[in-house]
């Protein structure tokens, strides 16, 4: 089934509320777990799904510039800077009430803007062992990457396909190897390695 815009929007309104209720239920200490993003706790990727809530594109841009046009180290700085100053609560609160925020990242559309939730969703959950998304929302936040999009997290298909156990998805072309969809987002968002063909040799 193709997906539609409706479909997207509807999707990433209902992973941000599922994420909201889910960061409801932390203890200070889940808080301060630290996540799948290399220097960052759960407040800090909190921080980051919510930044577009509290800040300018124009404020974004000016940080990217005074960052070098290094958006990962804006991306760094600013998370900090807002966990620094905002409580947990009020982190939560920011999500919360932006259940139905219009923001989409540039050049990702609605696809984009759901992919952004599940990833650094799972960057929350996967750390905590507590529930991710619905098989078939993440399908629907993979799409269908290219190359490129793929390169951007220094993954590489080569003579392999990831294909869902639970959901209808696959990427790449090759042997398959069999995968909850969960494992197949951490893979491509490039959390988790690449898996290795078992040639049998062992």
């Amino acid at each position: 089934m193709t997906a539609t815009e409706t479909m997207l929007r509807a999707e990433t309104f209902a992973e941000r509320r599922r994420l909201a209720d889910l960061l409801t239920e932390l203890t200070p200490a889940q808080w301060e777990t630290p996540s799948l993003c290399a220097g960052w706790q759960v407040r800090q990727v909190v921080a980051h799904i919510t930044l577009a809530y509290r800040h300018s594109a124009l404020r974004v841009i000016a940080g990217i510039i005074a960052a070098g046009g290094n958006f990962n180290r804006f991306s760094d700085r600013i998370a900090h800077r807002d966990t620094a100053r905002l409580s947990d609560a009020e982190l939560l609160t920011s999500l919360r009430t932006n259940i139905e925020h219009p923001w989409r990242p540039p050049r990702g559309g609605q696809r984009g803007a759901l992919a952004h939730d599940v990833f650094h969703g799972l960057d929350i959950t996967e750390p905590l062992g507590l529930t991710g998304p619905a098989p078939d929302r993440i399908a629907l936040a993979i799409g269908d990457p290219d190359r490129r999009a793929l390169a951007y997290f220094g993954v590489h298909l080569d003579g392999i396909a990831l294909e869902a156990t639970d959901t209808d998805l696959r990427i790449g072309d090759g042997t398959p190897i069999p995968l909850a969809a969960k494992d197949i987002a951490l893979i491509v968002g490039g959390r988790r390695p690449v898996p290795a063909i078992d040639d049998g040799r062992g």
